[in-house]
């Protein structure tokens, strides 16, 4: 695309425009530049209320394709793609997942996460040579974030997705956009233009980062990785993560820290085992077998044990 052509396709893109509301934003002091762009902010979680059904949609796509084994591809550039990496990342210390369950691809690569390579997402085979360097299959979802929509890099990604078999979800905040087109759900957030004009990393991101939060949560509970509200999957690997995880069991059992602690050593600080073994009495080979006859879910082993 020519440069002429470049600056026409921004022109028209939503999160592109001037905001009305932020003409004078640099002549005002501190308090009033960020009183500015919280205002702003407020209109994010509204623009996602919006789509929701749409998220809805992508959560039982992604859901059906874990359970066949299938994994969740984020794919961006920049900002998106830097998103895409950090909801990746945080998936296995959160629900006990392989690192390979959801992965966060980004052009221009790891080094692209801390160091800006806006350049690589001009380019449309990069996105699927990345793919194939992963084994993609039609097994797989893949979402492209793209704040406007357009970007190459995910363009060319999603459209070889589709081409494989595979589910396709579109994440922009501009209005039938050209990923929203290619992709078989399109989540559009639409924020409107950006306090300081076109940076989308700021209402932009934050609607992606939302969504992005409610791909791999909802999923994830809809797998069973959690009881009630509780993480009943972390991993303890850390002190603090430790202290969670007795917490978590003294929340889901009303014991007291003394037996939390025991029976977590017990399991090895398995949480869903430990909190079976306390509410039903089961010792820990029972317990182990009645979380999997109920494929993990932890409600379903609890409920089955009462007779409910």
């Amino acid at each position: 695309m020519t440069n002429d052509a470049l600056i026409a396709a921004l022109a028209h893109l939503v999160s592109e425009g001037r905001n009305p509301d932020t003409m004078d934003i640099d002549l005002l002091p501190a308090l009033e530049i960020v009183q500015r762009i919280n205002q702003q902010d407020q209109q994010v979680p509204i623009a996602v209320e919006k789509v929701l059904p749409e998220i809805a949609q992508a959560v039982e796509k992604i859901t059906e394709a874990f359970k066949i084994g299938g994994r969740l591809i984020y794919m961006g550039a920049g900002t998106s793609g830097r998103l895409g990496v950090l909801d990746a990342s945080e998936c296995p210390p959160t629900f006990g997942v392989s690192d390979q369950m959801v992965i966060g691809l980004i052009a221009g690569g790891p080094e692209a996460i801390l160091k800006a390579k806006e350049g690589a997402e001009d380019s449309l085979t990069l996105g699927v040579e990345d793919l194939k360097a992963i084994n993609f299959s039609q097994r797989d979802v893949v979402v492209g974030i793209a704040a406007s929509g357009r970007t190459p890099y995910v363009i060319g990604a999603l459209e070889y997705a589709n081409e494989t078999g595979a589910t396709t979800v579109a994440l922009s905040c501009n209005p039938d956009s050209p990923i929203a087109d290619i992709a078989q759900i399109a989540i559009s957030p639409v924020v409107g233009p950006e306090a300081l004009t076109g940076s989308t990393r700021l209402k932009s991101g934050t609607a992606q980062k939302l969504v992005l939060n409610m791909l791999t949560t909802a999923s994830m509970i809809r797998l069973g990785k959690s009881y009630q509200n509780l993480m009943v999957d972390v991993k303890a690997t850390n002190k603090k993560l430790v202290a969670r995880a007795a917490r978590i069991v003294m929340q889901a059992t009303d014991c007291d820290k003394s037996l939390a602690e025991q029976t977590l050593q017990q399991t090895k600080y398995d949480v869903k085992l430990a909190i079976l073994m306390i509410l039903t009495g089961m010792d820990i080979e029972a317990a182990h077998e009645q979380l999997a006859h109920q494929n993990g879910f932890l409600r379903k082993a609890v409920q089955h044990y009462k007779g409910e």
